[in-house]
């Protein structure tokens, strides 16, 4: 029997992923987590073979999360479930060592074959993202790396891209349970990372980034 870790702060979600999964005779959600903390506990306890993370969590979000999993165990899969589209951060997901990408819309029709795909040592991301990042190589785009936004913690990603989509900061930082406070102070470190003068600039830059170019293609 595989066992499986499912890590998500909505309840419905995990549930009825866990529901689709536990119908599976060959798999088992073992154990599921509202947060990091609790999903690295359970780690320890359950070992599981398999993690479904997603990227907004309370605290410490997705992705710093999978980087600690992977700290113990580098060979786990990991696969990443999500709201976030997938233009903008499937790849950085697969660059911190996921396994695969599947948006939440999508979610209740492809996570078994996501899983399964993972489990055999295969990657799972849309003929879309393989297409777009297939053509990048051969067209010889500078590596998604170079782009000026990997200077962005996966953090301040999420706002950015948040502030792109006109989400308002009291907003953000309840969709993150952070403090508006704390919602402000990384919008200055972004601005400051980008090189950004105000918040104009950087309301306009997230849209343009948000609408036009995507994660990795954003122009500086």
């Amino acid at each position: 029997m595989t066992r499986l870790l499912l890590v998500d702060d909505h309840p419905l979600m995990r549930q009825g992923l866990a529901m689709t999964l536990n119908a599976e005779p060959d798999l088992e959600v073992a154990a599921q987590a509202g947060d990091a903390e609790s999903a690295l506990d359970l780690y320890d306890e359950v070992q599981p073979d398999l993690v479904v993370v997603d990227i907004s969590l309370p605290g410490m979000n997705g992705l710093e999360l999978l980087k600690h999993l992977l700290a113990r165990e580098p060979s786990l899969p990991i696969l990443v479930v999500s709201r976030h589209d997938e233009e903008l951060y499937a790849e950085r997901a697969v660059r911190a060592g996921a396994r695969g990408y599947v948006s939440k819309l999508k979610a209740g029709d492809e996570i078994v074959g996501a899983v399964r795909r993972v489990l055999r040592g295969g990657i799972h991301l849309s003929e879309e993202l393989k297409d777009k990042l297939l053509f990048g190589a051969a067209a010889g785009r500078k590596d998604a790396m170079q782009s000026p936004l990997e200077v962005l913690s996966d953090r301040e990603l999420e706002v950015f891209e948040m502030t792109g989509r006109g989400v308002p900061s009291r907003e953000i930082a309840e969709r993150l349970h952070l403090s508006v406070k704390t919602v402000e102070s990384y919008r200055a470190r972004i601005k400051t990372k980008l090189g950004l003068a105000n918040g104009t600039e950087l309301m306009k830059h997230a849209v343009a980034w948000v609408e036009g170019e995507g994660a990795g293609r954003a122009e500086a």
